[in-house]
């Protein structure tokens, strides 16, 4: 073989192995059902990074839209069912005041479009410890909100991530600082009488404008450092963003409700 196509060979062996001994994760954890990685999974390769497009303006919600988020908390309720006691600055920009919960929409949603824009904070620590939030359908299927610019984790844990089960295709994640974008198009599980999984629920996420999940099938509710599964639920449910400790800003919130015809 000529010399420079083994020299070519090597570096993308060492490049792959490389990728393959990220060394951030876990190897002791069960098996992701259909995979064979690990929940997790430290030797899981994370997705390439790609350069997205310069953050813009908040984006207009559609006529039909339900906001969500637009310089207040109205739409909000602390998980508990009291008020929702995040943040809200003179600029309308929620941020998250560490420590308070998770908060979750009044409304329930089934099938639906969901805009979200989040910014990361100055980067504090090192892997799931900077800018960690996420975002949920029904309260139990995240979205993965994280600081993974330059930032490694395990894979399944990083942005845009369905948390514990899928990285996303590419890394389009934006500097700490700068807004970023969330266009999720979400089907709800069904059940049924009998509690049985009659579909799972899927979904398509656009982060900063690129696809990273193209309608994906979640294998069940999110967990951490276990398998996934599914629980019988309704029809619809709550939206509900995360308090991760770590103070995320949040702005420009809207849902379309998406029926199935």
């Amino acid at each position: 073989m000529h010399r420079t196509a083994v020299l070519s060979l090597c570096a993308l062996a060492a490049a792959y192995n490389t990728a393959m001994a990220q060394g951030v994760g876990y190897d002791n954890t069960p098996q992701i059902p259909g995979q064979k990685w690990k929940v997790h999974d430290k030797s899981r390769p994370n997705p390439p990074v790609v350069t997205p497009a310069p953050a813009g303006d908040p984006a207009a919600a559609p006529g039909d839209a339900t906001v969500l988020m637009d310089g207040d908390l109205d739409a909000w309720q602390h998980a508990d069912g009291g008020s929702a006691a995040w943040s809200v600055g003179a600029d309308g920009v929620v941020t998250v005041k560490a420590g308070t919960g998770d908060i979750l929409t009044r409304e329930h949603f089934g099938d639906c479009q969901l805009h979200v824009e989040f910014s990361t904070p100055e980067p504090v620590g090192e892997s799931q410890g900077r800018g960690n939030s996420g975002v949920f359908f029904f309260g139990v299927y995240e979205i993965q909100v994280l600081d993974s610019f330059e930032n490694t984790t395990y894979a399944d844990g990083q942005c845009a991530a369905i948390y514990g089960q899928y990285p996303p295709l590419v890394n389009v994640s934006r500097a700490p600082g700068e807004w970023q974008t969330y266009d999720i198009f979400f089907e709800a599980p069904a059940f049924d009488k009998d509690g049985n999984l009659e579909k799972p629920a899927y979904v398509t996420v656009v982060h900063n404008g690129v696809l990273v999940h193209n309608r994906r099938a979640l294998l069940g509710r999110t967990s951490h450092l276990s398998a996934p599964s599914y629980s019988p639920h309704g029809a619809e449910g709550p939206i509900k963003l995360q308090d991760h400790g770590n103070p995320m800003r949040f702005r420009n919130l809207w849902v379309r409700p998406l029926s199935a015809e």
